[in-house]
């Protein structure tokens, strides 16, 4: 309890720093310090500097570089960098003692990428490439520890958030993949380590500047006229039609956030943990000093602090102007206040969005709706081929149980919440209803109510498959998943089309038919009678914990029978349940348990947020469930909130295969929950190894009902398959097909775990 109420305390403390977004005072009471003490007297202290050094024996020759990188959809047209890099080549002047170079920054469209080259090559320019690796992507994780606590992103203070906050949270956690991929201060940094070995001046510059012939005279004049000064800013004006830079005449208002020009003796770098989108050039206008309203932006609590203010502070000038070419989306270039919000915001997004696809696209091979993501389609055919060779004895034998057991689910069914015996307390037979397991009349009431509590003793018709089963839907909600999977796989290995015929309609019975369909809600899942207006419990959620293979089951049993009116339908009453997930009390109560629960529930909202193709939605949720790690697994491995409970090893075990199931989703879309180490130490390699440790051998903690010890061996199979520390330990080789392929129903492992199984097969 004491823990409980330190724990809130330092979380209610935290939220209320929260609400007051940092302001680098310091840096700018320092800063004015800094200019007061630089009197007037500095100015001849650096053209002594500069004589002394020898710089004036130099001649003022500048080496501009552009950097191009990934257009960011929407805040950028599709294609718009290649147009204005284009535009530049073919219209933009000679500029007197300038050399022109180029980066090619790290461009994930490849396509693209080769186009930009050659239009380069045809242009005789010379350039760095900077390439995009997908092996060192890969390594690359969420930035989860720069929330302000392990549990903040299932909070009631995140859930009070409007979307756009929710947003700038996520953002912030795509910091590290952000700083790879776009690269901004990286590659503005390797053109000024370059330049400055071939040119006094040198210019890391956006790719979309563009200088007129007067635009550039005023720079170099400007430059030129005091050259003691180390550093330059160059105002920015943002263009809406580049055709109006072809009038030589034309100067719009520089108002936007400026480039830097740096003298080739100078030792500031744009500092490279800041990342785009959160002024990555800001920082360093900021630690020199160089005005403008960016003095008066406030960081976020997560915003990375900058550095100290720099030994060069204030020695720097203004020079001429540049333009910004067009970013194809005319609407967000206005220079108001209003715009300027609006391109952050579009900006936001579109960084999140982008790196969301290379994510799906380079890590996950372009997964989508129809990607199985408990079970592996290539592993599935592999064997298929294998049952047919009858060369496997196990798994031909695993093969001749689901056979066996397809053959009965087709006289089972199909199944509808209308055939329970007993109403819910709304009323609507429609509605899922099923009572709280240890929940029993008071026999000292007249009508039984409130009930009362009996630890330990489930009331008549709460276990599955007993025959008072039959008054709840409970049992029936198991035989829809188990039943449909397996007649999705006996399917898959006969291509017969009774069992897809028999899983079709178990489909279109339970979930879509107005007659016979579930609401999509759990209202009325784990009612305690008497209590809370009879309203399920945020527990009750965990009864359809097994959707999501059951989604596996529709995809499979889509590719047979494509009945797309059905599957529309599905799709809609999906996406309702999933709108209750995510609204409801009971959802958002669930949503923040600390224990299996919170697995649980992510593993249905990232399932269906899979299969409905909501991007946004998945990546948030597996971003949250990998915060879930430190409160869940302690440094050691261990999981104190299942060992609190009487059965220990049967909730260590069941938490723990809720994990192997979100990792087979995280991966399947470029999310590798197994290679995640969190600050503390926690990780699921560890959380394996001490529950594997166990494998064998007695358990040591309290396990006050029969225990199934096969259970450690779909855990272990999933480690050796997707840790490397595991696969290349010289342990004795585990075949998954002579293990069983069901498991007890209430042990989270999947039925037929042992077939189709994730990596296992080339």
């Amino acid at each position: 309890m004491l823990r409980f109420i330190y724990l809130m305390v330092t979380r209610w403390l935290q939220d209320l720093l929260l609400l007051h977004p940092r302001n680098p005072r310091s840096l700018r009471s320092r800063l004015k310090c800094a200019i007061k003490q630089r009197s007037d007297s500095y100015i001849p202290a650096l053209k002594a500097e500069y004589r002394n050094n020898g710089l004036h024996l130099l001649a003022d020759n500048f080496i501009l570089y552009r950097i191009i990188g990934n257009d960011l959809y929407p805040r950028h047209e599709k294609g718009q960098s290649r147009r204005n890099l284009q535009f530049i080549l073919k219209n933009e002047p000679a500029l007197i003692d300038c050399e022109i170079r180029w980066v090619i920054n790290r461009i994930i469209d490849q396509d693209e990428e080769e186009k930009i080259i050659k239009l380069l090559e045809e242009y005789d320019q010379s350039f760095i490439h900077i390439p995009f690796i997908a092996e060192e992507y890969r390594t690359i994780g969420f930035d989860t520890d720069c929330l302000p606590y392990p549990e903040y992103l299932f909070s009631k203070s995140y859930d009070r958030l409007d979307q756009e906050q929710r947003n700038r949270r996520i953002t912030a956690v795509y910091r590290l993949k952000n700083n790879y991929v776009m690269n901004n201060n990286g590659a503005r940094n390797v053109a000024l380590r370059e330049g400055k070995t071939h040119a006094k001046w040198v210019l890391p510059w956006d790719g979309n500047c563009f200088l007129t012939t007067a635009a550039w005279e005023q720079i170099r004049k400007d430059v030129i006229t005091s050259p003691w000064l180390k550093y330059f800013y160059v105002p920015m004006a943002r263009v809406i039609d580049n055709s109006l830079l072809l009038d030589e005449t034309y100067k719009p208002e520089p108002v936007e956030e400026p480039q830097l020009i740096f003298r080739n003796d100078t030792t500031e770098e744009f500092n490279e943990v800041y990342c785009y989108g959160r002024r990555p050039k800001v920082e360093l206008f900021w630690r020199l000093g160089i005005p403008g309203n960016w003095n008066n932006w406030r960081l976020d609590p997560w915003d990375q602090m900058p550095l100290p203010l720099s030994k060069d502070v204030c020695e720097f000038g203004s020079a001429g102007w540049v333009a910004r070419l067009s970013s194809g989306m005319a609407p967000l270039e206005l220079s108001d206040k209003a715009n300027s919000r609006n391109r952050g915001l579009v900006r936001q997004k579109a960084i999140v969005s982008f790196l969301q696809n290379v994510d799906r696209q380079v890590l996950a091979h372009s997964p989508d709706a129809e990607t199985l993501t408990s079970f592996d389609m290539a592993a599935l055919d592999y064997e298929c081929r294998k049952v047919v060779e009858g060369k496997d004895p196990l798994l031909s034998k695993t093969f001749k149980r689901l056979l066996a057991e397809a053959d009965d689910a087709l006289h089972r069914g199909p199944f509808s919440v209308t055939d329970k015996t007993t109403l819910p307390p709304s009323g609507d037979i429609h509605d899922y209803w099923h009572p709280a397991p240890y929940w029993w009349p008071n026999l000292a009431r007249k009508n039984g109510l409130p009930y009362i509590r009996r630890g330990g003793e489930r009331a008549p018709g709460t276990r599955m498959y007993e025959p008072q089963s039959e008054q709840f839907d409970r049992t029936r909600l198991k035989r829809v998943f188990d039943d449909s999977i397996t007649l999705a796989l006996a399917w898959k290995f006969t291509g017969e089309e009774k069992y897809a015929g028999h899983g079709m309609k178990i489909l279109r019975t339970f979930f879509v038919d107005p007659a016979t369909r579930m609401n999509p809600h759990l209202n009325y899942a784990q009612v305690r009678l008497g209590h809370a207006n009879n309203i399920g419990n945020s527990y009750g959620i965990i009864e359809m914990k097994d959707l999501y293979y059951y989604l596996d089951a529709v995809r499979i049993l889509a590719g047979a029978s494509p009945d797309n009116n059905i599957l529309s339908d599905f799709r809609h009453w999906l996406n309702d349940y999933l709108q209750w997930l995510l609204d409801s009390p009971q959802g958002k109560k669930e949503c923040r348990s600390y224990n299996n629960h919170g697995t649980y529930y992510d593993l249905q909202v990232a399932s269906i947020a899979a299969f409905l193709d909501n991007q946004p939605l998945l990546y948030e949720t597996l971003i949250r469930a990998q915060t879930r790690m430190p409160l869940q697994f302690s440094s050691d491995g261990s999981q104190p909130e299942e060992l609190d409970r009487p059965s220990s090893a049967h909730y260590c075990c069941f938490n723990f295969q809720g994990w192997i199931n979100l990792a087979e989703i995280a991966g399947r879309w470029g999310v590798d929950l197994w290679k995640y180490k969190d600050k503390s130490g926690a990780s699921l390699e560890k959380g394996a190894r001490w529950l594997l440790n166990y494998m064998g051998k007695p358990w040591p903690y309290q396990q006050i009902e029969q225990f199934d010890p096969d259970r450690f061996y779909p855990i272990l199979v999933a480690c050796i398959q997707n840790i490397d520390s595991f696969s290349q330990e010289p342990a004795k080789p585990v075949n998954p097909y002579a293990i069983k392929s069901r498991f007890f129903l209430h042990d989270g492992i999947r039925p037929y775990w042992n077939l189709g199984s994730y990596s296992k097969h080339p």
